[in-house]
């Protein structure tokens, strides 16, 4: 299992929400690349990189930014937000993004995840199952598709992806711990990696996680707020 640290991005910072909520960010630090170097330098062997303007609707901000975090790290970038059409999601392959995070943009035109997947190689296309009340959520959280992640999770194991990032956003930014068994509902239901993120405060959190078939962890809060060290969580990776 990876342990996978959070860079999240916003008006050019390293920011961090509180439930994906605009207007609830605080500045981490003002450099981004800084931030992704930093957790190079401790151990992390994948960095989770979100554009938050991206998400709340400016696909072409930070995108220097994003590029000068691949430029630095020399470790692979998985990167969401913003990616609203196959053309955005090409240019952040082509400029040297690992893997790609879809949400929306999947679910609604699941195709342009069988597309992109056939093009640039599932290994690089991720999907994003947002979980709030048991139904995934889209545009930000705010809007219920009425499925849950284990049906479209299944859904789009078919269509190619290589994997999913699934989000508990009832606990997400929340500091609380989290709730395993919407993970375990997933992982039984499918048979590509599954990146779990939501709650995660502490080593014993980890340690759950650990003893699933979770293939990695995202962290943000619970770091940067000092909860966890990165130095002891990663003890936790597959070795």
């Amino acid at each position: 299992m990876f342990v996978i640290p959070a860079v999240d991005i916003k008006n050019g910072k390293c920011v961090q929400l509180i439930q994906g909520k605009p207007g609830t960010e605080q500045v981490i630090i003002e450099n981004p690349e800084k931030v992704a170097k930093k957790w190079e330098n401790k151990g992390a062997s994948l960095l989770h990189v979100i554009n938050l303007d991206g998400a709340f609707g400016d696909t072409s901000a930070n995108l220097d930014i994003v590029k000068k975090i691949v430029e630095t790290v020399s470790i692979p970038v998985q990167l969401g937000g913003g990616i609203r059409t196959k053309e955005d999601a090409a240019k952040l392959l082509e400029i040297g993004v690992n893997r790609i995070i879809l949400g929306t943009m999947a679910i609604e035109n699941p195709e342009y995840v069988e597309e992109l997947s056939n093009e640039f190689g599932s290994d690089r296309i991720l999907v994003a199952l947002d979980s709030k009340d048991s139904k995934v959520v889209v545009k930000g959280w705010t809007e219920k598709t009425g499925k849950t992640a284990p049906e479209l999770g299944k859904l789009f194991e078919k269509k190619g992806a290589g994997g999913i990032l699934f989000t508990n956003v009832d606990v997400e930014g929340l500091m609380d711990g989290f709730h395993i068994k919407p993970l375990l509902e997933l992982l039984n239901a499918v048979n590509i990696p599954v990146i779990y993120s939501g709650g995660v405060t502490s080593l014993d959190d980890i340690k759950k996680l650990r003893q699933t078939d979770a293939y990695g962890v995202v962290i943000g809060s619970a770091l940067y707020k000092g909860k966890i060290k990165f130095e002891d969580a990663v003890t936790y990776e597959d070795n």
